[in-house]
C-alpha cells in the first residue's frame, strides 16, 4: 500500500471506529457502553497499520508492547480513582497521565516473552481491581454529552492514530506498543462523568475499563503470537477471542448477581420467619382473647365476685 492510501485509510476507518462505538454506547446504555470501554478502538488499528507498514513482525513487536501496556492503563485508573476523592476531574486527569508515563517507562526496561507478560498482566489487572477505592458507585443516570463530544473523540484518535503510526518507526515496536493503548475513550467518558455526576460515576467508569481489559489483553496477546503467519487470520482470532473471554466475563457477572440476589433474598426471609415467630402476644381487649379463655376468664370472675372478702386497707408503717 503507498503512504498515500495508508495515511487515507487511518482518516477513514480510525474516526468510523470511535464514532460507531461512542454511538453505540449512547444508544444501548451503559451496558454497552461498559463493554465497548475495554475494546481497543485505538490500539487495533495502530496494529494493523504497522502490520501494513513496516510489516508483521514489525506488528508483532508493538503488539507485545501493547499487551504490555495494559499495566500502564491499570496504573493510570488507580490514579485517577484514588486522586478523585478529594480532586477535581483536571487534576484527577493530570495524575493518571503522570502515572501512566511513570508505568510506560518501567515497562520500557522488561522484556520479557508474550506468554509470560500476559500472566505478569492478569495478575496487575487482579491487583488493580483490588486496590480500587471502595466506594459504592450509584446507578448513573443519562449523561448530557455536548454536541461537540463526538466529532472531538473521532478527531484525537484519529491524530493519535497517525502521529504514533508515523513515529513508529523512530520509536522502535517495543515503545511504540508500549505508547498505543494510552485511554482515550475512558478518558473522554471518566472526566465526563466526573464533572457531571462525581467522582463516584468515574471510578465506576474506571473499574468497568480494568474489567475490559482483560478481553483487551488476550486480544493483542494472540496479535503478538499469530500476525507473523498472516494478518487477516491473525485479527480474526484476536477478535474472536476477545469476544468469547467478554461473553464469558458478562455471563460469569450476571451468574454471580443471580447468586447474591438469590442469597439476599433467603436471608431476608429467614429473618421475617424468625421476627414472627419471637413477637410477643399482646392482648388489648378481651375480643383479642380465643374464646375458650374468655370463658375461663368470666366464670372465674364470677366466682371471685360472690365469694369476695374485703381485705384491711394496708397500713402505712
Amino acid at each position: 500500500m503507498t503512504p498515500a492510501g495508508a495515511l487515507a485509510l487511518k482518516l477513514i476507518l480510525t474516526p468510523v471506529l470511535v464514532g460507531g462505538a461512542s454511538l453505540a454506547g449512547r444508544r444501548w446504555g451503559s451496558g454497552v457502553g461498559g463493554w465497548l470501554i475495554g475494546m481497543p478502538f485505538t490500539s487495533a488499528p495502530i496494529a494493523f497499520f504497522l502490520a501494513l507498514d513496516p510489516g508483521p513482525r514489525f506488528a508483532a513487536g508493538a503488539a507485545a508492547g501493547i499487551m504490555a501496556g495494559t499495566a500502564s492503563q491499570a496504573a493510570f485508573c488507580l490514579a485517577y480513582s484514588w486522586v478523585a476523592q478529594r480532586s477535581g476531574w483536571a487534576a484527577s486527569l493530570a495524575a493518571a497521565a503522570i502515572a501512566f508515563a511513570a508505568a510506560t517507562i518501567v515497562l520500557d526496561t522488561f522484556i520479557l516473552p508474550a506468554p509470560a507478560f500476559f500472566v505478569v498482566t492478569i495478575v496487575v489487572l487482579v491487583v488493580a481491581l483490588f486496590l480500587m477505592p471502595g466506594q459504592a458507585t450509584r446507578s448513573a443516570g443519562q449523561v448530557d454529552f455536548p454536541r461537540w463530544d463526538i466529532p472531538a473523540r473521532m478527531f484525537v484518535a484519529t491524530a493519535f492514530v497517525v502521529a504514533l503510526t508515523t513515529a513508529a518507526p523512530l520509536l522502535g515496536p517495543r515503545l511504540a506498543g508500549l505508547l498505543a493503548p494510552f485511554p482515550l475513550y475512558a478518558t473522554v467518558l471518566a472526566a465526563f462523568a466526573h464533572r457531571i455526576q462525581g467522582p463516584a460515576s468515574a471510578v465506576g467508569v474506571l473499574r468497568g475499563l480494568l474489567f475490559g481489559l482483560f478481553a483487551f489483553a488476550s486480544f493483542f496477546l494472540v496479535l503478538a503470537l499469530l500476525l507473523p503467519n498472516g494478518i487477516v487470520f491473525a485479527f480474526i482470532s484476536a477478535i474472536v477471542c476477545a469476544g468469547c473471554e467478554m461473553r464469558l466475563h458478562h455471563r460469569g457477572k450476571n451468574g454471580s448477581t443471580r447468586c447474591c440476589r438469590r442469597a439476599v433474598s433467603e436471608a431476608s426471609t429467614t429473618s421475617r420467619a424468625w421476627r414472627r415467630r419471637r413477637k410477643p402476644i399482646r392482648i388489648s381487649s378481651a375480643s383479642t382473647v380465643p374464646r375458650r379463655f374468655q370463658t375461663t376468664s368470666r366464670s372465674t370472675s364470677k366466682q371471685g365476685a360472690g365469694s369476695a372478702t374485703v381485705l384491711p386497707p394496708a397500713s402505712c408503717a
